[in-house]
């Protein structure tokens, strides 16, 4: 049992590492005070070749294994979790078309994704139905050779950035059971009837939008059906939530890191009653805990993505690192604030928005609670066995 990254994760790491310290830490609070939109750091991610992380190698993508793709989610999240949702969401859509897409859609689509030329992101989520998505409303109905979509989808990353944007929809609205009636379809953000119509506002996550969008008549080539064949789009959506949650997980990780990190050097530094407050036992023992709850959320996430890259099913695997990695993330930012006292209430701090970012993570791809179903009906079925 090898607990450690191989040499080229280590290397591509240290890589991932050097540039989130040079191009991303320096700029990430000023720019998310400002709402700013980080156009540079996503041309450096565009040359680094990172939109094309799921993408496979004959479609000029990276096709990373999936233990170097929580690594990519975990080391942006360090610096700005924002950023790393505009990969997570372009990586995810590209994963989908890659897994279920037509022939001619993957050499349609996939080489201008891989390099950011083109940018995408998911639409799934709607006003009235998030964890439920069998409760959307969005409608496509087949007219000839196009399907007339209507709707809305909210939540939506990247929304005024993408170029084609995967949307759940009805094509069946009486079909029993529900997905059955479902399928994905590639929309081109520029047709007729297709507006970004609201950004929401956030509590954290920022950096990258989050969008309300609105079809009305929007008519969509049926050769841009996912996979070619109707009521298939739950399960794909499904399918690529099951590796989003990876991603969920990763940016969990670097999140509580940079909390962990934050708190140590702070603890080091500031002094009371002539000693550095890392010296007291009560500052002492909540490092020890914030270290170890981080590293058993680092382990249970990169032992989930292995299992992914083993070509096995992980959706208990990923539910567990998302839920275990997720509350770390809640626990370690709220502890760093503490440990910093009145200055980790301070926007000069890092720790603010650590505290921010972290509680997304419960609630992104899945809900904490949802997902803790999802597990113990895997452990119930007998399909994921611990021990």
């Amino acid at each position: 049992m090898d607990f450690t990254l191989n040499e080229e994760q280590r290397d591509f790491q240290q890589a991932l590492r050097r540039f989130v310290d040079r191009e991303i830490v320096p700029v990430a609070s000023e720019w998310e005070r400002t709402g700013r939109y980080p156009t540079e750091i996503v041309d450096h991610l565009k040359a680094m070749g990172l939109f094309g992380l799921t993408t496979p190698e004959e479609f000029g993508g990276l096709a990373l294994d999936m233990v170097s793709f929580t690594l990519v989610y975990e080391e942006i999240s360090r610096g700005w979790m924002g950023i790393a949702g505009i990969l997570g969401s372009h990586g995810l859509s590209a994963w989908m078309i890659a897994k279920h897409g037509t022939e001619e859609q993957k050499q349609r689509f996939l080489p201008k994704l891989a390099t950011g030329e083109w940018r995408t992101g998911v639409g799934l989520t709607e006003p009235g139905a998030g964890t439920d998505l069998q409760g959307i409303a969005t409608t496509a109905v087949l007219d000839g050779d196009t399907y007339v979509v209507n709707g809305t989808k909210t939540w939506i990353t990247n929304a005024r950035h993408a170029n084609v944007l995967p949307v759940l929809v009805k094509t069946d609205p009486k079909a029993e059971p529900r997905h059955r009636g479902m399928s994905l379809l590639l929309v081109d953000t520029s047709s007729p009837g297709f507006e970004v119509s609201r950004d929401l506002g956030k509590l954290g996550y920022k950096g990258t939008e989050s969008c309300e969008i609105s079809l009305v008549d929007v008519r969509v080539p049926a050769t841009d059906l996912l996979g070619g064949v109707e009521g298939l789009g739950m399960k794909q959506a499904l399918s690529g939530l099951e590796i989003g949650r990876l991603n969920i997980a990763g940016r969990s990780v670097g999140v509580a890191q940079a909390a962990y990190d934050a708190a140590l050097k702070y603890a080091g530094e500031r002094e009371a009653f002539g000693h550095p407050i890392a010296e007291f036992q009560a500052i002492a023992l909540k490092l020890a805990e914030m270290a170890t709850q981080l590293q058993a959320a680092r382990l249970l996430t990169y032992w989930a993505a292995s299992k992914a890259d083993a070509g096995q099913r992980v959706d208990a695997e990923s539910g567990m690192a998302k839920v275990f990695a997720s509350e770390t993330a809640l626990a370690l930012s709220l502890e760093a604030m503490r440990i910093h006292g009145g200055y980790g209430y301070s926007t000069e701090f890092v720790v603010e928005r650590l505290y921010r970012d972290a509680p997304l993570m419960a609630i992104g791809e899945g809900t904490n609670d949802v997902l803790r179903t999802v597990i113990a009906k895997s452990l119930v079925a007998g399909t994921t066995v611990v021990g």
